[in-house]
């Protein structure tokens, strides 16, 4: 898989080493070269990335406001798309490319962001359609720079011709985006997540040997901050009696068995802070340390004081670079942290959806919030599970990639804890439309992630309650 998300080194003009084949990239020479459906495009001044002029293009209730360009590329090559956008819900990609078409979106860029994606043409392919556009009666979005860099067709572009990506009558339920899939890390279809605590607060003291083998995902809870900026250690606890042999021939049986091991960031008292490039950096190269001399098979975001979206999704991206297609990465935030997709976990998984397995949100320790209906629901319930799972799916997450955590025992969290049952209940609902509280879902997601608990020990001092009754439950799901 080619790394969706590196950045084109030349935007907005062409260097001689990487000319852009984009014609009229800027707008600069108004709609010149471009199409947009529904005369939805218009070029205005002043509100530039560069440059005097920008793309502005307004969608309406049945019309994406999609602005397209048909370009000359050459066959078994390799090309990156870039453009600079503003707005809700602007997609960036391209169509005819002979392969696996390309795209990429964000759900909400106030300022300019970058957009970029990369690409290969298939062995017959002589010319790409690149396209951007808004979402059902979203507001105007802004576009500028378009880069396409990469080898120049030989031959003569074709008539630019708007792609036919988008559907074109709007969904049931506008804007929400379209789901794309994650990627294939060898995972069942639905999975189960358990932390095992690195430290002993009066839960059962395991080694990873130990743990229950319904557990699809282990997250080894937690790595340290280190005095580098976005940089994480991880030392095993000495009170555990584990040495760091033991500890490595452990998560290779887990992996022999089929089960993923991860590194997971942050908790509570966590303290890494990735909010520039440099501290990215810092975090993508230190992680992939640990994945390399531990073996684990990715990593688990669990900042409890918020995240940077920006900087984390470039240090998750970087660390894909490194680490591959079957790089694992969940993440585990607060309910308050998924409210809305302007949220920061919820923006952040959002802009790496493309590579990112699955989001196991704390339904717990949460008081009251509002769900995808708009109704209020209290912690505890499967109303309060299933309309908040519900707003992740409708702000453009697969529903492979929404996960159900809850505490494993009434002593695992301070207050939200809920019976097996109950999460039972609330995958049967999402996944079939049974088990269901007040509220039902006008869809169902056969495809539901799974589940997750804290924690893998706290499941032990219960007499594995928990993943007795929800491991199979997840696993035997449609």
């Amino acid at each position: 898989m080619i790394g969706a998300g590196a950045l084109v080194a030349t935007v907005g003009g062409a260097s001689a080493a990487t000319p852009n084949l984009v014609a009229n990239s800027g707008f600069e020479s108004g709609l010149s070269n471009w199409s947009c459906t529904a005369g939805s495009g218009a070029v205005v001044t002043g509100s530039a990335h560069s440059g005097t002029s920008a793309l502005k293009a307004t969608p309406s209730s049945s019309d994406t406001g999609q602005c397209s360009q048909t370009i000359s590329v050459q066959p078994n090559s390799q090309y990156t798309l870039s453009a600079w956008v503003q707005g809700s819900y602007v997609y960036l990609g391209a169509t005819g490319t002979g392969g696996t078409d390309p795209s990429t979106w964000t759900p909400s860029a106030s300022s300019y962001q970058q957009l970029s994606v990369n690409f290969s043409t298939g062995a017959s392919t002589h010319s790409v359609t690149v396209y951007t556009h808004g979402w059902y009666a979203q507001s105007a979005y802004m576009v500028d720079d378009v880069s396409l860099s990469g080898p120049a067709g030989s031959g003569t572009t074709p008539p630019t011709t708007p792609p036919t990506t988008p559907p074109t009558t709007p969904p049931t339920t506008p804007p929400t985006p379209p789901p794309t899939n994650p990627p294939n890390t060898g995972l069942p279809k639905h999975v189960v997540t358990g932390y095992w605590q690195n430290f002993n607060n009066g839960a059962t003291v395991q080694t990873l040997a130990q743990v229950q083998s319904q557990y699809d995902i282990i997250a080894v809870a937690f790595a340290d901050a280190t005095t580098t900026p976005g940089a994480v250690s991880f030392t095993l606890d000495p009170s555990l009696g584990y040495s760091d042999a033991q500890f490595k021939a452990d998560i290779k049986a887990k992996q022999q068995a089929g089960k993923k091991v991860i590194i997971s960031v942050g908790g509570q008292n966590g303290t890494i802070s990735v909010r520039d490039s440099a501290s990215a950096t810092n975090f993508a190269n230190s992680v992939y340390t640990l994945m390399q001399t531990y073996g684990f098979n990715g990593v688990d975001i669990d900042l409890e004081n918020g995240i940077d979206t920006t900087y984390m999704p470039q240090a998750l991206r970087a660390l894909s670079a490194k680490a591959g297609s079957g790089l694992i990465i969940t993440m585990a935030p607060q309910t308050i942290d998924m409210l809305s997709a302007g949220s920061d976990y919820l923006a952040t998984a959002l802009k790496v959806k493309d590579i990112l397995t699955i989001v196991n949100t704390q339904y717990y320790n949460s008081g009251s919030m509002n769900g995808c209906d708009g109704g209020v629901y209290s912690q505890g319930t499967v109303n309060f599970i299933t309309t908040l799972a519900c707003t992740a799916i409708q702000a453009g997450l697969s529903p492979s990639q929404v996960g159900i955590g809850t505490p494993a025992s009434t002593s695992a969290a301070g207050s939200g804890y809920v019976s097996p049952s109950v999460v039972d209940n609330a995958l049967d609902c999402l996944a079939k439309g049974t088990g269901c509280g007040s509220w039902k879902p006008s869809t169902t997601w056969p495809g539901i992630g799974g589940a997750m608990t804290w924690s893998t020990n706290w499941d032990a001092s219960n007499g594995n309650s928990w993943s007795n009754t929800v491991g199979p439950h997840v696993h035997a799901l449609p």
